[in-house]
């Protein structure tokens, strides 16, 4: 048995060495079979074909919660209200420039809006909002506006197109919208935890027009529910198709689900788990630049991803839907950035403007 192992991983590595394209079966008999050690020295190899050894770029960010009242009653989620309920919000502009103007002062320089499906929020205070930001800050500040999820239930609300709601998003001023809102890809999964949520097809669609618009975008992912191995390599397959296709992923981000508070509830998987998800999606990703690992969800521990193939993350300062599941966050941006450092690399920081490499 030691000896088709081994000859099926030095076939796979002989494949990556070449160039080629590691397939859904190669990746589950990594995960199923390659150790943590394997995993790091084969997503090294590819990490190598995109970054020089040792070297990482950070962010620092700011998520802004601009709204909790959703309709989609996701039971992953602790963060919302329904409409009418006690302790729902909807920030105005003034706040928001309050807490950019915060992110200035701590060195950050990109904000990321995540809300809900706020049925009274109507297509001109995303608009009025994000042009007011362009407005006021110029390219002092970049910013993810919203995610795809929260996009098409835009589009939707506001009759819509994808297409003519991208238009809309760029005539005022912006210039990314994330791929947030994807958690796992599949339709089993949206059955099961977010059934008002729009279909796995509906949802690249959605990044579809939102590519062809001349707009930014990137792919995420979330792991730690109760997902399947299969149902996790279905969301990669997807989303490596989808790169194929258009091009216009300018990079992966997976974090862990945080299940406290939330109605599905569970247990939180293990950092280690997290890493070798970050290795396997380093080798798959063979068309994906930039593999981003989440010091959000892992602290201080998520730097290690830099040695299973990430080279990048983001230092953030808030994120009410996280925090809200029990995440935590440290503003100690040097001990964190020592600890990188510590494990051999060279951090760097990442604007992420118009004039600079997304």
């Amino acid at each position: 048995m030691a000896t088709v192992l081994e000859t099926s991983l030095a076939a796979i590595e002989g494949k990556i060495r070449d160039g080629g394209r590691v397939d859904v079966a190669e990746a589950r008999w990594l995960w199923t079979n390659a150790s943590d050690v394997e995993l790091q020295r084969l997503a090294g190899l590819v990490r190598d074909r995109f970054h020089a050894p040792g070297s990482c770029t950070y962010m620092v960010m700011r998520i802004i919660n601009y709204t909790n009242v959703c309709v989609a009653q996701c039971d992953y989620c602790a963060f919302y209200r329904l409409p009418g309920q006690e302790g729902g919000y909807v920030m105005a502009q003034e706040e928001v420039f309050r807490k950019l103007d915060e992110l200035l002062e701590l060195g950050g320089d990109l904000a990321a809006f995540n809300g809900g499906f706020n049925p009274a929020l109507p297509l001109s205070y995303y608009c009025d909002l994000f042009a007011a930001i362009r407005a006021r800050y110029g390219d002092s500040v970049e910013f993810y506006a919203l995610t795809i999820a929260e996009f098409m239930y835009l589009a939707d609300h506001a009759k819509l197109s994808f297409a003519e709601a991208a238009e809309k998003m760029k005539a005022a001023g912006v210039r990314w919208i994330t791929g947030g809102g994807s958690e796992i890809l599949t339709e089993s999964f949206r059955a099961r935890h977010s059934k008002f949520k729009y279909t796995v097809a509906q949802y690249f669609e959605a990044q579809r027009a939102i590519v062809a618009a001349g707009l930014k975008t990137t792919a995420t992912m979330v792991i730690g529910f109760d997902e399947t191995l299969d149902e996790r390599l279905e969301h990669m397959e997807r989303t490596r198709a989808f790169q194929d296709e258009t091009g216009g992923l300018a990079s992966f981000l997976c974090w862990t689900f945080k299940p406290y508070f939330t109605q599905i509830g569970g247990i939180e998987i293990t950092t280690q788990e997290y890493l070798r998800h970050l290795a396997l999606s380093r080798i798959f990703f063979d068309n994906v630049s930039r593999i981003r690992t989440s010091v959000l969800t892992q602290n201080q521990r998520a730097l290690e991803g830099l040695k299973y193939g990430a080279d990048d993350f983001d230092l953030p300062i808030e994120d009410e839907v996280t925090q809200k599941a029990g995440a935590t966050i440290s503003l100690d941006f040097e001990r964190i950035l020592d600890y990188a450092r510590e494990l051999g690399f060279t951090p760097s920081y990442r604007h992420v403007t118009a004039k600079a490499v997304a």
